[in-house]
């Protein structure tokens, strides 16, 4: 289930000259002895991607599929950040009109950002308050850029899958943020074709895990309430689309604090310099906490998916 190597080669076409082939380095173990698993541990820096986040790859490939008239119409995304900038700069880049629902409590930095860059953003009480904007405007005529059930979502997350086993060959498992679905589906989905034996992990935070528990449940689930400082995996469902995927090709996925995100955070000033927002941090908080023991003697392959986040709202969270 889920796109074929055939779709994925060439949605890399696509993105040829567009995209960034974002860098994999080795993360340093001697200066998180205490830390890091006894393991090989590498990171694939998408927070260098466009607009610092992998959600630059689908919206791109969405908006550039987009026929006349639905250039036309423009189009409508809610999210409380990546999202809704890689929206909004694959709109710029296409000439095509945006409508961003984003949350009240989003990072201003984030506001201002799709702003500058020509959308028009309007602020909702908070997340699902902005789905139902998207859904509104939707239905009466922009296309909706979903931030992760979309085929093009997917196909754009399977050529981060695709690049990552091309530049680290060597890597056996894969570790993985998981907040809507659309990063875990589309690069497991591209992992198990090119390297059907190596494993793919997923991570949520406890507080926002729809798809750990659609995994137990068997079939798509939503949360009544959401409790996680990362923002950007703090979806209240999963859907069938990615869930699906996710479910034939994710091996398991495991669970990780908030505590585990902020401690990860500081991992990742102290090893590479890096301003991570929780969700950015959240494969490293894996590999470094539940996932540790069972990882000694692998060859890890993290991400880091993203990273927009203002200097006040970091400290904030690191009470610094």
């Amino acid at each position: 289930m889920g796109p074929t190597l055939e779709d994925i080669e060439q949605a890399q076409a696509a993105l040829v000259g567009e995209m960034v082939e974002t860098p994999v380095v080795s993360l340093p173990v001697s200066k998180l002895p205490a830390r890091l698993a006894d393991a090989d541990v590498t990171v694939k820096l998408e927070l260098f991607q466009h607009t610092n986040s992998f959600k630059a790859r689908g919206a791109y490939l969405g908006i550039c599929g987009l026929d006349a008239s639905a250039r036309q119409a423009g189009v409508v995304a809610a999210s409380g950040g990546n999202h809704a900038l890689a929206v909004a700069w694959s709109a710029k880049t296409a000439s095509v009109d945006a409508l961003i629902a984003m949350p009240q409590a989003t990072d201003s930095m984030r506001v201002e950002a799709c702003r500058a860059l020509g959308a028009r953003v309007e602020l909702c009480a908070d997340m699902p308050a902005a789905f139902a904007l998207m859904e509104g405007e939707a239905a009466n005529g922009r296309f909706l850029m979903h931030p992760f059930e979309g085929a093009h979502m997917v196909l754009g997350a399977a050529t981060i899958g695709a690049e990552y086993v091309a530049q680290a060959s060597d890597v056996d498992v894969f570790v993985v943020p998981v907040g809507g679905g659309g990063l875990i589906s589309g690069m497991s989905a591209a992992i198990k074709i090119l390297k059907p034996k190596a494993t793919v992990i997923g991570v949520e935070p406890i507080g926002a895990d729809s798809m750990k528990r659609s995994f137990e449940a068997g079939s798509p689930q939503r949360l009544e309430r959401i409790d996680t400082i990362a923002d950007s995996l703090g979806s209240p469902l999963a859907m069938p689309l990615t869930y699906g995927i996710a479910r034939a090709n994710v091996d398991e996925i495991v669970h990780i604090t908030d505590d585990d995100m902020r401690d990860a955070m500081r991992d990742y000033y102290t090893a590479l310099r890096i301003v991570a927002e929780p969700a950015c941090s959240a494969s490293l908080a894996a590999v470094c906490g539940p996932l540790k023991d069972r990882l000694a003697g692998r060859r890890v392959g993290i991400i880091a998916c993203g990273s927009n986040i203002g200097l006040a709202r970091y400290r904030e969270f690191l009470g610094d």
